[in-house]
């Protein structure tokens, strides 16, 4: 879920950590496909080591998309999915790691808000689906040409995207298909180690990489200079990437495009609402039943390293009675954002990002700091007295 207006606050306040993605794209030779070569160096500011794959932040916009026409079976589903990885791997090139993790039984502190919303997407479901049935009467009734209604079996519940469902099951299968494929006729997949971490291990994906990559930085032969990318949308990867402390952390993301065109959810035309809705488009249509499908969507990456050099800046505390500690800085940073939006803990009212809030936390912060005389955390421990004095300064 992550932090609602998060994302694009930090992008105003730091341009510089936005960096946009060059992505080769396959081409036809003569009626052939011929896809990106991956071995060949990477065309983005650097090489990557390692990419990790939130996956359930593909499997969504795979399966039931809100911008064009949702897939007709789950064969077209796991297709989108593979073209979905193979343009990952592509733009990030990963040297020795792919780690796709997909979202298992999640902690207890999340299950009522999952419950709730999935109660809510299911009622709004099926009121969706009584007004797309009072509308079609009422075309049908005019005699307007309408697309046959889908049949019930044809019909996808996103609910089913959920730890031991069976289409969970059939996904997994095909992931590793389509794994295997990939390394079996395609030089790069070869060269590297892919794990799959699917819906039978407990944890959401995006816990599951960051104690993957925990467990790496514990082991003896861990290598200080490894470059991480992990591919989500979730704000809050933002803040796991800063508390894994590693210097060369990048998270890659779609490009967000604000008011972007949807397609009716009746005629599957674009340039209306459903209750706008005139059916089937004739030879006279205009321009605005045009589909947006031809338009590619592009990648950015958040380079955190440069975030870092941003808050070591923001958060400096001149006349400190202890010294500065960056890591322990950027800890209490991560912390505090938790008071404006977590998928755990319920956010506090009187605190909204698009009022200044986190502007307002780090300024008392610093006063914090230097009455108290230290850190709100330490090693992953909330010192609760100078914790209760932050939103109360």
């Amino acid at each position: 879920m992550g932090v609602p207006a998060f994302f694009r606050w930090l992008s105003r306040k730091y341009p510089a950590i936005i960096c946009n993605a060059n992505e080769e794209r396959p081409v036809d030779v003569n009626g052939v496909r011929v896809p990106v070569d991956c071995t060949q160096p990477n065309p983005n500011f650097q090489e990557f080591d390692n990419l990790y794959l939130d996956m359930n932040g593909i499997i969504h916009p795979c399966t039931h998309p809100e911008d064009r026409p949702a897939p007709r079976n789950e064969d077209e589903m796991f297709a989108l999915i593979f073209e979905y990885i193979d343009r990952m791997f592509a733009i990030v090139r990963p040297r020795r790691l792919l780690y796709m993790a997909i979202d298992g039984v999640a902690p207890r502190a999340k299950m009522n808000q999952q419950r709730s919303r999935r109660f809510r997407s299911s009622k709004e479901a099926f009121e969706k689906e009584e007004q797309i049935r009072k509308v079609r009467e009422r075309l049908e009734a005019e005699g307007c040409p309408l697309p046959p209604p889908k049949a019930e079996e044809d019909k996808f519940d996103s609910n089913c995207i959920t730890p031991g469902t069976p289409f969970m099951a059939r996904l997994a299968d095909a992931l590793r298909y389509y794994i295997h494929n990939r390394i079996t006729n395609d030089a790069a997949w070869a060269k590297i180690e892919v794990i799959l971490s699917d819906a039978n291990f407990p944890g959401e994906g995006e816990h599951k990489i960051m104690d993957y990559i925990r467990h790496q930085r514990a082991s003896p032969d861990h290598d200080p200079n490894t470059v991480h990318c992990l591919c989500g949308a979730d704000a809050d990867l933002i803040m796991l990437g800063l508390a894994t402390h590693e210097a060369n952390f990048n998270i890659i993301r779609e490009e967000f495009v604000p008011n972007q065109p949807r397609p009716c959810e009746l005629c599957g035309q674009y340039g209306h609402e459903l209750n706008d809705c005139q059916g089937l488009a004739t030879d006279e249509a205009g321009p605005d039943q045009s589909s947006p499908l031809d338009k590619s969507t592009n990648f950015v990456f958040i380079r955190l390293p440069v975030l870092r050099e941003y808050l070591e800046k923001e958060l400096a505390m001149p006349n400190l009675p202890f010294p500065f500690d960056l890591e322990r800085v950027i800890d209490d940073w991560v912390f505090m954002c938790f008071f404006v939006g977590n998928d755990f803990l319920p956010h506090l009212p009187s605190l909204e990002i698009r009022e200044g809030a986190i502007d307002r936390l780090i300024k008392l912060y610093k006063d914090v700091c230097v009455l108290s005389q230290g850190y709100l955390t330490e090693n992953g421990n909330v010192e609760i007295d100078r914790a209760q004095r932050t939103p109360t300064s």
